[in-house]
């Protein structure tokens, strides 16, 4: 079985392409990785957030990233949203918008 990765926005998937070279690459490793085995790698990857939401862990040399996705219909992944990790607490705004985006992209797919 194959996954598709989407992007919930251009202007988020350019936020992606933007972001430092050691962290987008480990996030290139593990989106790959999702596409053959699925949206759940499990912790330290992925990590459940409830109501369907997943957190991607990225870490690089230039520090941490998180990246928040979901699945539709079919073998999709829906990337969402992500920000540079600042602090040790995920913060609640970030936390959020992502949750947002699940209802609108949940909604568009119903």
């Amino acid at each position: 079985m194959s996954w598709t990765i989407t992007y919930y926005s251009e202007e988020f998937r350019e936020w992606i392409d933007g972001l430092p070279v050691g962290i987008r690459a480990f996030y290139a490793k593990i989106t790959q990785r999702m596409k053959l085995h699925g949206p759940n790698l499990g912790m330290p990857l992925t990590r459940a957030m409830g109501e369907g939401l997943f957190e991607m862990r990225v870490h690089g040399k230039e520090g941490i990233a998180r990246v928040f996705y979901c699945t539709v219909v079919g073998f999709t992944i829906v990337v969402l949203h992500g920000f540079i990790k600042k602090t040790a607490k995920t913060p609640a705004k970030e936390l959020r918008l992502a949750r947002i985006r699940l209802k609108e992209i949940r909604h568009e797919n119903t």
